[in-house]
């Protein structure tokens, strides 16, 4: 893993220190919270499946300031927030605001204890609604910075997650699993799975070996696509409801396709076709930690593809149905056409957003000069594995 600043520190830190009162530095505290890496396990957190997830190493970076009785945000290219600390219930006006995200994070840690104010000035590399999860960063971060500044560190990383979790769900209003704020809090590479959503089994794991990340922000945002979205874990939740469970984890795999004739006459074929995706999916994120304990990259690199595959025409989530916009099924084939050793997928929610290749040490420039002439080269970005997940920088 590179140093958290990936070669930029310096000039972002001097961006972020313009922004706070000369008298005050010397009680900054420097806080960096990552984007995660989904690299198999698309779609199967939300009912309890399993994922293949990893911390990398773009970021949100935040210069802090403590204060007394509110949190105030100040990013780069948005209007500043500021949540009064005696003021935490959910507001139907920011529902789908980033302001709802942060008073939504404190809202949960104000169960555990007394919250810390402070100031906060951020700065993010993450492609933003790119599916590299820069909401559950934001989330995360704040969660980190009153893990040191109210709770004296003693939050863990599954707490800081289930903060990011509850304020996307309950305050922002998006209806999502907990993988990518647990790809942000934990760091790392690690096969997690979510059986008991509320104590997830979390087995770190060894980098692949002999490559390097490369990701391609195809444009768009998933902003606006949170009905697409949901439509999957909606559509997989029917199917569960047909054998009397709430999650597709609790289903029979064999008994699904017993029951194909009958099931088909209650819910759509899309909906068969997801959970099918949910199933092998599984199976996959199994074989792929399996590789990689071996250090067996053909076959991790199998998994890889597979999944993709699947994504594209089980889960159905590479572009938004009946749009003739399609830049990440777009992407997704330049990559096929130009990518010589390695394998790509999309990551994500989907339907717009990112591409994930694992490109063979030094194919990376011609692959990403590739990507570069179709989508733009501010939206490729070599990028590395990350062991560190939302922390506390000390010098």
């Amino acid at each position: 893993m590179r140093n958290v600043w990936e070669g930029k520190g310096p000039f972002r830190r001097k961006k972020l220190l313009s922004r706070v009162a000369e008298e005050r530095r010397k009680d900054v505290l420097w806080f960096s919270s990552p984007g995660r890496a989904e690299i198999v396990g698309n779609h199967t957190d939300h009912n309890r499946g399993k994922v293949l997830v990893s911390a990398v190493s773009c970021d949100v970076l935040a210069a802090v300031l403590p204060e007394n009785g509110f949190v105030e945000i100040a990013s780069e290219g948005f209007r500043p927030i500021r949540v009064e600390l005696g003021s935490l219930s959910s507001q139907e006006g920011e529902r789908g605001k980033s302001s709802s995200l942060v008073r939504g994070v404190l809202a949960f840690l104000a169960k555990k204890g007394k919250l810390a104010g402070f100031r906060a000035y951020t700065h993010s590399n993450i492609f933003r609604g790119a599916g590299v999860s820069s909401s559950a960063a934001f989330c995360v971060l704040i969660a980190e910075i009153e893990n040191v500044l109210a709770f004296g560190g003693q939050l863990t990383p599954l707490e800081k997650a289930q903060a990011g979790q509850f304020a996307e769900n309950v305050y922002f209003g998006k209806p999502c699993g907990l993988l990518d704020q647990c790809g942000v809090a934990f760091g790392g590479l690690n096969k997690i799975d979510f059986l008991r959503p509320d104590a997830p089994a979390v087995t770190s794991l060894p980098p692949l070996k002999g490559y390097s990340i490369v990701l391609t922000n195809t444009g768009g945002s998933h902003s606006s696509l949170t009905d697409h979205y949901a439509a999957i874990g909606r559509e997989m939740g029917d199917v569960a409801a047909f054998f009397g469970k709430k999650t597709l984890r609790e289903v029979d795999f064999d008994a699904l396709i017993e029951a194909l004739p009958r099931l088909k006459k209650r819910v759509s074929e899309r909906a068969i076709l997801r959970s099918i995706h949910f199933f092998e999916e599984n199976a996959r994120v199994e074989r792929a930690a399996e590789a990689l304990q071996r250090g067996d990259a053909a076959k991790f690199l199998d998994q890889i593809r597979a999944s993709g595959e699947s994504s594209y025409k089980l889960l159905q989530n590479c572009f938004v149905p009946g749009s003739v916009s399609q830049p990440l099924a777009l992407a997704l084939k330049v990559s096929e056409m130009t990518l010589q050793e390695g394998a790509f997928r999309m990551m994500g929610g989907g339907f717009t957003g990112a591409v994930l290749a694992f490109v063979k040490e030094g194919g990376e420039d011609a692959y990403m000069e590739s990507m570069a002439r179709v989508f733009g080269t501010d939206s490729v970005d070599l990028t590395h594995l990350r062991t560190a997940g939302a922390v506390l920088l000390k010098d």
